[in-house]
Formats: structure tokens, C-alpha cells, sequence
């Protein structure tokens, strides 16, 4: 027996974060009218399980304590820029460390800045799964991390060990090679202690049981190397990094946007960063009124993200029709940190990375093209195409939708849907593999389901009201499909070679036989399109974020310039550090090289500070 695996969850009515992102609850959860599996009930940790990092719960209050917009701090130990994992980590670890060598500082500042309003905090981490790769020894060195397995739940979990070995081999297999070797060691030998940190802190991680897992013959198998998310995704991580930040005295002020970098003349040490600061006189109702300030830092850690939200820079760098991309998260990354340390002639940091190169999923097409919901948050992706097939405007199929597993291919199959004409695809499935859909991304709230008796009929409301131009060709695809599925099973039949279908593996069930194939193969879970009623879910490309950035010293996060020396005074981490990803990514090394090197850039910072005393 087979079994989608998913676990639900209320969000808090209300948050301790000064942004509040969860201050309405998540849409509702409704199960899908083709599930017919039993979804096992998971429950908190045993005691049996002994939890072998230190934890540091910092209560919640009602906001996070910030700093006034009519009282920006002009000057600080350490300044970050960006409230997202990536900035809150160099923000925690940077707190940390002045605690550590300075234990009778009482006096030493941690700022974090952000352009965006406080209700838009986070960046786009709060958008994400809140997925974390992380190399491990095997269920047994993650159980203790975790708070929804019980001890029963545990012995009916299949989890190999992902090894650094795989983990790199997988960062060189999806980049195709191109991954800087030096920054890739360091983010995956380093993954699971800033794992471990993060939970030492404070962060929630569960088993992804809904994303990572399937129920095969009563065991609940993990596959693609993936197993760690935190408890309410993205929110959640957020979340627990704002209280992190509280706890430590981190200073934080909202509608403040770097504009310049401050460099010392003589030293070329970065001293701080002029703003425009939107002054409200402390009254979020008041006028808007912006001006130019200045902040003088011991130390500068750049945590902006990318430029996904920026048209301009998108079709700039990435090319045509890139302007036409949705925004999945955030609508303030939009690149100016990082003109902003390019075009610095002190500074000149080095650009490095695939700056053509992005991560883009299928994303629903009904959603708002230019920014992410933060009630809906991540469901708009609609990653369950692999099950089934996707055809463009003109009804053909136009990418191998079973290529590998889900959370190695959802990154680049949003480059291929905006190459379509109009931008625009078709995901379509029969009962039977429809019911494998993941209820948070297919169910009626937040997706727009196309559901007939028939495939004509499938064809025939996509054209009527969804912009499908040719519902004939539509259904000579599906049709073609089947044939080259029904043409394979007959040849491993006849070779006695027979597969079963297992969506938790590369099954090898595919479109390709002796006498039969398609031009463009489905390499794996190929199953015909013919049981009654069918879906379609009409989709477009989503934007997460850009893989271009700058240049890194990968043991400190210290920003490199075009001379190749280290910035002193200047770091790096999350969207901004180029050099990882190339093409494509591997599904949650993301957020895992935000808080690795956010945690490095905010040690570093630290450890080189001497308080600051003025100009």
C-alpha cells in the first residue's frame, strides 16, 4: 500500500514579531476530494529520545522590542542589512559572540536594518517550506532535533544516511559541475552543526513527513536527500529567529534602505552605510518622510537578498521575458545592496556566480504577479508534476516531467514554463495519481481545479475559460503519452522485467519501449492518463531568487573585491553570496546557506570588532 503523507497545523492567531506574520491564521485545510489514503497521525518527540543540544527558549511577548523610526541609531558595533534567515542569523551569532569575548561589555550594539515596512519582515524566507538540507548519520542523529516523532512512529521511518559525499555529489550533479568548490565544502561539512546551532536557539524542526516522505508497503520512506523543515515553515522560522533576536537585545529598525557604503579613504575599512531612513516621528500613521542618514558600524554584513522583485534587473541580467516572471516572496529584494558593493569604487566587490541563473518554480497562475501572500505563503507552488504531465498553450509537452526527484528539478522547471507560449502550462492527472497531490498546494483554496469525466472534456474547459489555444492537440498528447506508457509495461512484461510504481525512488517507469517513445520522454512514475475524472491546474513561473551575487572568503563571509583581497569590514550572506548554485539547486540548501554563512559573516564580524567609540 501507498500513502501521502501530510501533517497539519494551526498557526497562532497572533505572533511575537514586531511584523506580525502570523497574525491570520493559514487558509483553512481541506481534504482533497481524490485523497483516499490513510494519512498516519504523528505526535511530539518521546522522552525516549534524548535531546543532545543545549536549547535556549526565549519566551514569547507580544512585539519584538525595536528600535523607534525616529531614533535610528547612529552609530553600532555591528550593522546588518536584511531581516530574512540569513540576515537574523548573522544578527544571533553576532550578539552571541560579543557575549562570548566580551562578557563585561554591557554596551555593545547589534542593528539589523530593513527597507521594508515591519509587516513585511522576514525577506523571503518567511515565503518558504522552511526546508533545511542538512548532511546526517540517519534518522537517529535527526530524531533529536524533531518534535512530531513519537517513539512508535520512529521504527516505521526508512532514512538513509545523506553523507557529505552525497550531498556535494549533488551540489556538483544539479550545477553541472559548476558549484565553487571551496564555498560548496564549507556549506555542506558545516550543514548539520548550524543545523543543530539553529536548534539550540530555538528553531522548531520537524520530519517533513507532507513534502519529503511516502507511505510504501506500511514504511514511511524519505527520499531525496531532504528530510528537516521547521515547525510552520517559513513563518515559523522566522518566528523563532525574531524571538532568538529579542532574547539577545538585537536592535532592529524597519523602512531604512542602504543606499551607500562608508569607507575609510586611507584603510579602505567599510566604517558604516548611509540610509534613507522613512522618520514617522514614531507614529506608523503619521506622514512618510524620508531622509538621508548615517550609521557608523564596527562592521557591515550585507543580508539583502537578490534581485528577483526587480523587472528591470531581471530581464537585465536573466533575459527575455524574465520581466513577466511572478514574484513568489518578498517584493523588496530587488538588488540594490548588491549594486550598491559592485559599484562602490572603494569597495569593488567581486561579482561571482550564474547571473543569468535563478530558482523559479510552477507557480499558480491566478496569483498575484508581482509579490508573494503571506497568507498563502508557499502554496502557490504547485510542485506535483512529476505524477502526471504538463502541456503549454499549444497542448504539447515540452519537458520530461519524471527527470529525478521533485526537490531536484521544482528549482528550474519555472525557466522552462516561461519559455512557453504566454508564460503559461497545463498540469494535468486522472484519479489515480491525483490523489498523490499535496493537499497545501492543490486543494480548492488556493488553486483554481479543472476537473472533467473525460480528457475531451479536460480539454475543452481548459480552452473555454483558461487561455488553452489548441484543446485537439491537447488531446492527442495525453493520448500519445498513454500510448508510449501502455507500449513500455508491454516490453518489461513480455522481458520479464516488470516495475512498480514508487514515487518514493527513481522507478524507472517510463514512456520509452522497443517499438514505441516520445520525442520528449518521462523518465520515471510514467502512468497512463485514463482513469475517470481527470485535473488540470494551470500554472506559470514563479521567481524565488537569483543566484548571482558577490565573491566570499568561505571561512568568513568577509566580501571579496575585484583586486582579490577581503573587504575589511564587509560580509556576505543568504541570496547576496554568489558561487553556489548554477542552473539549478538542490531543494533546501537555500535557507541551510543562509544560516551557515549568516552564522559565519556574524561571527567574524564580531570577533574582529573593537566596540565602537566614534568617527
Amino acid at each position: 500500500m501507498y500513502s501521502l503523507l501530510s501533517t497539519k497545523h494551526n498557526c497562532p492567531s497572533s505572533c511575537p514579531m514586531v511584523s506580525d506574520p502570523r497574525s491570520k491564521a493559514d487558509p483553512p485545510h481541506r481534504t482533497s476530494a481524490f485523497h483516499h489514503f490513510h494519512v498516519p497521525n504523528l505526535f511530539m518527540i518521546s522522552t525516549s529520545f534524548t535531546l543532545n543540544v543545549q536549547v535556549n527558549t526565549i519566551r514569547p511577548t507580544s512585539t519584538l522590542q525595536h528600535t523607534s523610526s525616529s531614533m535610528l541609531p547612529t552609530e553600532t558595533d555591528i550593522l546588518i542589512i536584511g531581516s530574512g534567515n540569513a540576515g537574523l542569523c548573522a544578527a544571533i551569532s553576532a550578539a552571541q559572540t560579543i557575549q562570548q569575548n566580551q562578557p563585561k561589555n554591557s554596551n555593545s550594539r547589534v542593528l539589523l536594518i530593513d527597507k521594508c515596512p515591519n509587516q513585511w519582515a522576514g525577506g523571503n524566507s518567511y515565503f518558504t517550506a522552511g526546508a533545511f538540507r542538512t548532511a546526517h548519520n540517519g534518522l537517529s542523529d535527526l530524531l533529536p532535533l524533531v518534535n512530531n516523532v513519537d517513539a512508535s512512529t520512529a521504527t516505521k521511518i526508512d532514512m538513509p544516511a545523506y553523507t557529505d559525499e552525497a550531498f556535494m555529489g549533488d551540489m556538483q550533479r544539479v550545477t553541472g559541475g559548476r558549484t565553487d568548490p571551496v564555498l560548496s565544502k564549507t556549506l555542506v561539512e558545516n550543514s548539520n552543526e548550524t543545523v543543530k546551532w539553529l536548534r539550540s536557539v530555538g528553531v522548531r524542526f520537524q520530519l517533513s513527513f507532507n513534502r519529503q516522505a511516502y507511505e510504501v508497503d506500511g514504511r514511511v520512506k524519505f527520499w531525496g536527500g531532504l528530510a528537516l523543515k521547521t515547525e510552520d515553515g517559513g513563518k515559523g522560522l522566522v518566528s523563532d529567529l525574531w524571538d532568538a533576536a529579542r532574547g539577545l537585545g538585537i536592535e532592529v529598525v524597519f523602512e531604512t534602505a542602504a543606499k551607500r557604503l562608508i569607507t575609510d579613504v586611507e584603510t579602505g575599512i567599510v566604517k558604516g552605510v548611509i540610509v534613507s531612513h522613512c522618520d514617522r516621528n514614531g507614529d506608523a500613521g503619521s506622514s512618510r518622510r524620508w531622509e538621508e542618514r548615517e550609521i557608523r558600524a564596527g562592521a557591515v554584513i550585507l543580508a539583502a537578498g537578490g534581485f528577483e522583485a526587480n523587472p528591470r534587473l531581471r530581464a537585465q541580467y536573466l533575459g527575455p521575458n524574465w520581466d513577466m516572471a511572478f514574484v513568489r516572496g518578498t517584493p523588496y529584494n530587488t538588488g540594490e545592496c548588491l549594486e550598491m558593493a559592485l559599484q562602490d569604487q572603494q569597495v569593488s566587490a567581486q561579482p561571482q556566480g550564474n547571473w543569468s541563473g535563478c530558482h523559479c518554480v510552477a507557480w499558480d497562475a491566478h496569483a498575484a504577479p508581482d509579490t508573494g501572500n503571506r497568507e498563502v505563503s508557499n502554496e502557490y507552488t504547485k510542485s506535483g508534476y512529476p505524477l502526471g504531465i504538463m502541456v503549454n498553450r499549444d497542448g504539447n509537452r515540452f519537458i520530461d516531467e519524471g527527470s529525478d526527484m521533485r526537490n531536484y528539478t521544482y528549482a528550474v522547471v519555472g525557466r522552462a514554463i516561461l519559455n512557453q507560449p504566454g508564460h503559461v502550462a497545463f498540469q494535468i492527472w486522472d484519479k489515480r495519481t491525483s490523489s498523490w497531490l499535496r493537499e497545501e498546494e492543490y486543494r480548492d483554496e488556493v488553486v483554481q481545479r479543472i476537473e472533467a469525466s473525460s480528457v475531451e472534456e479536460l480539454a475543452e474547459e481548459c480552452a473555454r475559460g483558461h487561455g488553452l489555444g489548441n484543446p485537439c492537440r491537447f488531446i492527442e498528447s495525453v493520448a500519445e503519452y498513454n500510448h508510449s506508457v501502455s507500449a513500455r509495461q508491454d516490453d518489461d512484461r513480455n522481458n520479464g522485467t516488470e516495475r512498480k510504481w514508487d514515487p518514493s525512488v527513481k522507478d524507472g517507469l517510463s514512456t520509452q519501449s522497443t517499438n514505441s517513445g516520445l520525442s520528449i520522454s518521462k523518465s520515471n512514475w510514467a502512468l497512463p492518463i485514463d482513469e475517470p475524472p481527470f485535473l488540470a491546474v494551470k500554472v506559470s513561473a514563479g521567481i524565488t531568487f537569483t543566484f548571482g551575487g558577490l565573491s566570499i572568503n568561505p571561512e568568513t563571509a568577509g566580501v571579496i573585491s575585484t583586486t582579490g583581497t577581503e573587504v575589511p569590514g564587509l560580509y556576505c550572506a543568504g541570496e547576496m553570496v554568489g558561487g553556489l548554485f548554477y542552473d539549478n539547486y538542490p531543494g533546501g540548501s537555500g535557507l541551510t546557506s543562509g544560516a551557515v554563512f549568516g552564522r559565519r559573516a556574524g561571527r567574524a564580524a564580531a570577533a574582529g570588532v573593537v566596540p565602537y567609540i566614534g568617527p
